[in-house]
């Protein structure tokens, strides 16, 4: 990722307003960009205005055509006769492909100083994906479908990247923000509406009206314009990697974002529909499945920066995030029914909410700005490994002892995460306050690196 100062420094004010996909999914987040963002030299110009809202509706259908069919994507599988070892090989298959491409997709990208290339490519393999699953309805090409999505998911940096060259520098952050808007909303809406699909037609509709949004959305991204590369930057190499790779605490903080990945692909966006139809629920029930945790899960990322770590710090907050997962999930296999299924869920999207903004935040804190971007490189690179191995091992878990197996493997993960956070994570303290800033003890806080 490319040295750069506004755009490392608008990471830390997004930060307490992540999305999910990690995120991501979410496949959740505020994704940093590879290389200098390119500038329009007229600011209201009307053209780059016309781009903007372009771009904007290319992001939701990309999103939307990538999450339609995801609350009910391991039922299908499961219809379709799969295993939960195979299953879960489907469902990791997601992150393996964005472990392979991410990285090099971007210093690709950055390379050849294009960026359309790379979004129609992403667009192109989302579609692929949704048809391959609605036309063919067999394992092996199950699994190559998902493996495109995590092809798809792979672009997104370079989205990003393009997005932000049609704002001046000192706009950059609201650039994001109308990005992170348009992501949430495109995946909340795709995924209360996949359900509901199944229940009143069949399994395939979501697969098919996901891969047909990706072709519209392909031929919107047609007319995007491509920015003029600007001669002063410095494109990033493998090479810059290796000075942040040695970094203590981004090596420590990009662990735990591989755990908290590993329990949201193992619940949320893996086996928690599942045990939702296990229990009696309709496929159009596991819309308020989805909903009772998204809704959590965003209303935590938007005060956990602002209010509670400036009150409890970090170390604190990101434990209670942990423990609490741990416990909620520890409940959903013992869970009677699925309202308290649903109940878990409020709870569990709340504590993992606590957790994925502070990371990606942690993660660039205390980097130098000139190495920040290259620092988030390699964070949403090692991440992807949680999305991979948390599926893959559940799978294998659950076939020979259940789903609540998986969940109980879920539970432990986030456990050992909260004494990890608890034990690297350092303490805030009042006195590092006045040591730092020669002010008295005030209300702000300086987090210790650890």
């Amino acid at each position: 990722m490319k040295p750069h100062k506004e755009a490392s420094q608008q990471i830390d004010e997004m930060v307490s307003a992540e999305p999910l996909v990690c995120n991501e999914a979410d496949d959740r987040g505020v994704q940093e960009p590879f290389t200098e963002l390119q500038r329009p030299q007229a600011k209201n110009d009307s053209s780059s205005r016309g781009q903007v809202v372009l771009f904007i509706s290319v992001v939701f259908l990309y999103w939307f055509s990538s999450y339609i069919y995801v609350p009910i994507l391991s039922p299908y599988i499961e219809h379709l006769g799969a295993s939960y070892t195979y299953l879960g090989i489907v469902l990791g298959s997601y992150g393996l492909m964005q472990i392979l491409f991410r990285l090099p997709l971007g210093i690709l990208s950055d390379f050849m100083e294009k960026r359309r290339p790379f979004i129609w490519l992403g667009l192109a393999a989302s579609a692929l994906s949704g048809l391959m699953f609605a036309a063919s309805g067999q394992l092996g090409w199950a699994l190559t479908a998902r493996a495109m999505a995590g092809i798809a998911a792979s672009t997104w940096v370079v989205f990003t990247v393009a997005f932000s060259g049609f704002f001046p520098k000192h706009e950059v952050t609201r650039a994001m923000s109308m990005m992170q808007f348009t992501t949430v909303t495109a995946q909340l809406t795709s995924m209360l509406v996949s359900g509901y699909l199944v229940e009143r037609w069949s399994w395939q509709l979501p697969f098919w009206l996901g891969g047909i949004v990706a072709v519209v959305a392909l031929v919107l991204a047609l007319f995007l314009r491509e920015k003029e590369p600007d001669p002063a930057r410095v494109p990033m190499t493998l090479q810059d990697l290796a000075p942040v790779m040695r970094d203590r605490t981004l090596f420590r903080v990009s662990f735990l974002s591989i755990l908290a990945h590993c329990v949201l692909f193992i619940t949320m966006f893996g086996y928690t529909p599942n045990q939702a139809l296990d229990l009696g629920a309709s496929k159009n029930d596991l819309a308020w499945l989805t909903l009772s945790f998204m809704l959590p899960h965003a209303a935590a990322t938007l005060f956990a920066g602002r209010t509670l770590v400036s009150r409890f710090g970090e170390r604190a907050v990101l434990t209670v995030g942990y423990v609490g997962t741990a416990v909620f999930t520890f409940c959903i296999p013992v869970a009677p029914s699925f309202g308290w299924l649903c109940v878990t869920q409020i709870f569990n999207g709340l504590a993992q909410g606590l957790v994925f903004p502070l990371l990606l935040g942690k993660s660039v804190a205390h980097i130098e700005p000139s190495k920040r971007a290259t620092a988030m490189g390699f964070y949403q690179a090692v991440y992807a490994i949680g999305m991979f191995m948390g599926p893959f091992i559940a799978g294998w878990i659950s076939s020979a002892w259940g789903l609540a197996g998986g969940f109980r493997l879920a539970a432990y993960t986030a456990l050992a995460a909260g004494v990890l956070a608890f034990w690297w994570i350092r303490a805030e303290t009042k006195a590092a306050v006045s040591a730092a800033s020669g002010k008295p003890h005030g209300k702000g806080t300086v987090q210790k690196n650890v």
